[in-house]
């Protein structure tokens, strides 16, 4: 029998990287109650939007509203993506628990994203990092295509642990690795996380799959049989890269929690509850999500 951790941490990410790429508006209201409706479900961190100029990401122009609008529950951490200290300004603002940063492993896709070199994009995550933490708030770091880019092909193991590292030394708390276009399979994962972990300790490391060819399931339990504990999830599968052509959504929070306790790995989140918040949010877009969960009830 594999080893299995009794626990494990999902940290949904719908409201900034599910919506980020959707052609449907959703109303200011409807992302509120969305995310208050998260927060009783059990989920323990939600990140919430992107303080990102709005002509780059339209869906998420109403950042500020947003993040000063939902009810905040107690033991729930709100987090935010910021991508350069004029983010930050709408983040200090807004007083929200946790800054996320983001880069990519690949200098084509990086320059896609972000528009720098990765050696140009640390002086600049470096004075959010530092804001961030002056400010008492903790920092969360994105490594995008650290499996696959859509511009180079596989991505090098060894520029991606570059990356990771340069981001935990400017004094990020934890490290999500990206499977921006869902190209990884269970055998890369584990080779991959092998590199990693001669470098940098398990409980620093979070897994973020997207479901483009189906593997995203199969690679969060070759994870958990690393020991990763850890896992980025979007409720329902929304989501995507606006700078990855052909990438599909996240793995499916509410599949995901649904295999986890399948296999007795207790997530601390109540399913129905997960469920109807997926709902509604397929509701509010119009169109059925691709969770393998929500199929089911929708042909109920």
């Amino acid at each position: 029998m594999m080893q299995l951790p009794n626990n494990v941490t999902i940290k949904e990410v719908g409201p900034r990287d599910g919506l980020q790429n959707e052609k449907t508006v959703i109303a200011t209201p409807d992302k509120i109650e969305w995310i208050n409706r998260l927060s009783r479900t059990g989920v323990r961190h939600i990140e919430i939007t992107s303080f990102v100029n709005p002509k780059w990401i339209p869906p998420l122009a109403d950042s500020l509203e947003v993040a000063t609008g939902i009810a905040r529950v107690e033991g729930v951490t709100y987090s935010a993506l910021v991508p350069n200290m004029r983010g930050m300004e709408g983040f200090l603002k807004a007083n929200l628990d946790e800054v996320a940063v983001f880069m990519s492993a690949t200098e084509t896709h990086n320059q896609k994203n972000i528009n720098k070199s990765i050696d140009e994009t640390f002086p600049v995550l470096k004075e959010v990092i530092d804001a961030a933490l002056q400010n008492g708030k903790r920092v969360r770091g994105y490594v995008s295509t650290v499996f696959g880019c859509p511009y180079e092909g596989r991505t090098d193991v060894k520029q991606a642990l570059y990356v990771s590292q340069k981001l935990l030394d400017l004094g990020i708390h934890e490290l999500s690795l990206g499977d921006t276009i869902g190209v990884a399979n269970p055998v890369q994962v584990q080779q991959v996380l092998e590199v990693f972990l001669r470098e940098i300790p398990a409980d620093r490391l979070a897994m973020h799959f997207h479901d483009t060819r189906g593997m995203a399931l199969a690679n969060v339990l070759a994870s958990l049989q690393m020991g990763l504990t850890t896992f980025d999830g979007a409720l329902g599968g929304l989501g995507g890269c606006p700078y990855a052509p052909g990438a599909s959504g996240n793995v499916a929070t509410d599949d995901l929690v649904h295999m986890l306790h399948g296999m007795g790995v207790a997530t601390g989140i109540d399913e129905a509850a997960l469920v109807a918040s997926a709902q509604f949010m397929q509701d509010k877009i119009g169109r059925p999500l691709p969770s393998h969960t929500l199929q089911t009830v929708n042909a109920c």
